[in-house]
């Protein structure tokens, strides 16, 4: 156990799916989940071990931003010897074609953070997915008639939105990288499971755009998900 996490080693399976919302958590096991107890609930982040179609799975929260993912994935990945971590959450779209809950599937991301400066003494910047992950992600996603798009995210310290002014963040990025997609975790995981040798992946749904007048509201980012997160599921199998 950890100041963070009251599950026992045994508790967590291997693979975690990893929303960032708790009650998504709970909405997950409750849904997909069969046998599934309950096994963490300290500050109210979710983690419930069941399985789904005789998988062993875990589904735990990570809580918003950077600094929340990378707690929970480094104690997942180091304490509890979990190989492989699926986050499955929302994100801004900065494609025209993107409709609202299309899937993106992150190759890489992007972020300006000192994140893994502080962390590891890394300058680091860009970190890519696990090509394991996602090769199995893109299969299932082909066999179930899913459409996915793909490409670099852009992990960002604050909610995009709320910026006074992103086309600074733009501005300052490597002309090489352009983001289709901005969310405020994917760096943290990716990154944590470079440093240990695991294997992270990151799967989105689009719940806002520039492009998009509407915005998923909170009751339709919470349950309206469950494209994404079927594909990560079944991704596990």
């Amino acid at each position: 156990m950890t100041p963070h996490n009251e599950a026992k080693k045994e508790d967590i399976a291997e693979t975690v799916i990893m929303p960032g919302d708790p009650l998504r958590a709970q909405y997950i096991a409750e849904k997909y989940l069969e046998n599934y107890k309950l096994v963490n609930k300290v500050r109210n982040i979710y983690a419930y071990t069941g399985y789904y179609k005789n998988k062993r799975v875990t589904v735990m929260a990570s809580g918003m931003g950077m600094p929340s993912m990378g707690i929970y994935a480094y104690e997942l990945y180091k304490i509890y010897d979990v190989k492989n971590i699926i986050r499955i959450g929302s994100c801004g779209a900065y494609l025209k074609e993107m409709n609202l809950f299309d899937v993106i599937l992150s190759t890489d991301v992007y972020s300006e953070s000192n994140f893994a400066l502080t962390l590891n003494n890394d300058n680091c910047h860009l970190v890519k997915a696990s090509q394991e992950l996602n090769t199995k992600i893109i299969e299932t996603a082909n066999r179930e008639g899913i459409k996915l798009f793909t490409g670099t995210t852009a992990c960002l310290d604050c909610f995009d939105v709320y910026a006074t002014d992103i086309s600074k963040f733009f501005e300052r990025m490597p002309k090489d990288i352009k983001p289709i997609s901005a969310e405020m975790e994917a760096f943290a995981l990716l990154y944590v499971a470079k440093m240990l040798g695991k294997n992270a992946a990151c799967l989105m749904s689009v719940v806002d755009s520039k492009y998009i007048d509407k915005v998923a509201t909170s009751e339709e980012r919470e349950k309206g998900l469950d494209k994404m997160i079927k594909l990560a599921l079944d991704s596990i199998l």
